[in-house]
């Protein structure tokens, strides 16, 4: 927690993640934090339901859904579930609901043999909960692409609704028929240590995110969508030390009608061959985006880079004059984009009737793997910097385009030693990789790998 907190100071002292009071002008002191409540250590001294003492079997066969819900049911008020090392088949996939005070750790791994839709593993209305390998070989292992390669969905992996108090940590998600890891509706916690391995195409999202009072740090991932991705609501979240490696990037959205998001950081973002770097993206709705900054971010050859898209056309128009995004601060950009006069590296595209406003980009050095120029563009958008547009008017103008022709200075970035080359397969299964062992160039894990 020592930490996570100097590092909270410093990227955003609005955050609600601290135990000791930090103020901010404005901001009355707060007394939350994130994780368990109780230590692992006190866990395994409570109970300890070994999911092969209720009929698993590392087989790879044996259904061992069944087993998992028992063992579950045995340490719903404190304890551990464990998985011990071997492969595990499941075919029929559990809620988890209720208890407090447990944990499961996932040293083996399971394997998807069910057909069915939905989520594999929900937990649900639980709190002081953990998931983890506490010997860091722990996976699930979804062999998505033999749905993916008829052209078909299948179950996500993992999914924890209204968890409070709790932490995802030290596990791999692989090759899910559909989103790898959601947090939905959930609050107090952190995420860490996690490598997502999906196959290059839309609709497989890595971690996805919603709720209060969540630090999601030192995570990689691999597909074709969301890297790590902010839902509507959402308040007082940290993301940092992010490996989008071949993906869709980080994005907030798709938003609509009712949007709450605020106090919001990403920081230390590394981007490669990826859709974006920075997505906002919403299509009509109203509410607002606010109050957030996202800085340190290193891209390579992605598509766009940063793009506020108010008219994104994949989504259904919602009713309202669009979502507000305001007092946004943009900084520390460098690296370069795929085709930056096909894409420009800064596209924020606003609503006509709700125009962007206090919009701060500053030291933004993107340049282009291709080509000798690149452009930015800005529509019904105020702020400071590049092709915003300064004064306090507000109102809607048609898009303006600043040509840039000359290689910005301090453009050059650091690269990760582990970017990979290609999409991951659709028509063949996905290896369970390692851990990573850095999540960001010259960045040590804020907590040690096992």
């Amino acid at each position: 927690m020592a930490s996570f907190l100097s590092r909270l100071s410093r990227a955003l002292p609005a955050l609600l993640l601290w135990s000791a009071p930090v103020v901010r002008a404005g901001l009355a002191p707060s007394p939350y934090t994130v994780g368990p409540l109780t230590s692992s250590d006190d866990k395994w001294a409570t109970k300890v339901c070994d999911v092969t003492k209720y009929g698993a079997v590392a087989d790879g066969v044996t259904d061992f859904g069944p087993a998992l819900l028992a063992a579950f049911e045995a340490c719903i008020d404190g304890g551990v579930v464990n998985i011990p090392s071997g492969t595990f088949a499941m075919a029929t996939w559990q809620t988890l609901s209720g208890g407090s005070a447990w944990a499961i750790n996932l040293e083996g791994t399971i394997i998807r043999t069910g057909t069915a839709g939905g989520h594999m593993i929900v937990v649900e209305d639980t709190t002081d909960f953990e998931i983890y390998s506490s010997n860091g070989g722990g996976a699930i292992q979804g062999y998505g692409y033999e749905f993916l390669e008829n052209g078909e969905y299948g179950p996500r992996l993992l999914r924890l609704i209204d968890v409070d108090q709790f932490s995802v940590h030290d596990i791999r998600l692989v090759d899910s028929p559909a989103f790898h890891l959601i947090l939905d509706t959930c609050s107090n916690g952190e995420v860490y240590n996690v490598i997502v391995r999906g196959a290059n195409m839309g609709g497989l999202d890595g971690i996805d995110v919603w709720g209060f009072n969540i630090w999601v740090h030192d995570v990689e991932v691999t597909n074709k969508d969301e890297c790590v991705t902010i839902k509507n609501p959402s308040n007082h979240i940290l993301v940092e030390n992010v490996y989008c490696n071949w993906s869709g990037g980080c994005s907030i959205g798709s938003l609509g009608e009712d949007t709450d998001i605020y106090e919001v950081t990403y920081e230390n973002i590394y981007s490669q061959n990826c859709n974006s770097m920075m997505f906002f993206k919403s299509n009509g709705g109203n509410g607002s985006v606010y109050d957030s900054q996202f800085t340190n971010f290193i891209g390579h050859s992605n598509a766009y880079s940063l793009i506020i898209n108010a008219y994104w056309s994949d989504e259904t128009v919602a009713a309202g004059d669009g979502v507000l995004y305001t007092d946004l601060t943009f900084s520390d950009w460098t690296g370069d984009c795929a085709d930056g006069a096909l894409r420009g590296p800064i596209a924020l595209w606003c609503p006509t009737d709700q125009p962007c406003d206090g919009i701060t980009i500053e030291d933004f050095a993107l340049w282009t793997a291709e080509g000798s120029y690149e452009y930015y563009s800005c529509e019904n958008a105020w702020g400071t910097g590049d092709c915003l547009r300064a004064g306090t008017a507000h109102t809607a103008y048609s898009m303006s385009t600043v040509t840039v022709s000359a290689t910005p200075a301090g453009w050059s970035a650091a690269r990760m030693p582990s970017d990979i080359t290609s999409g991951l397969g659709i028509t063949t299964s996905i290896a369970i990789p390692p851990l990573p062992t850095t999540f960001f160039p010259g960045a040590t894990p804020i907590s040690a790998i096992p």
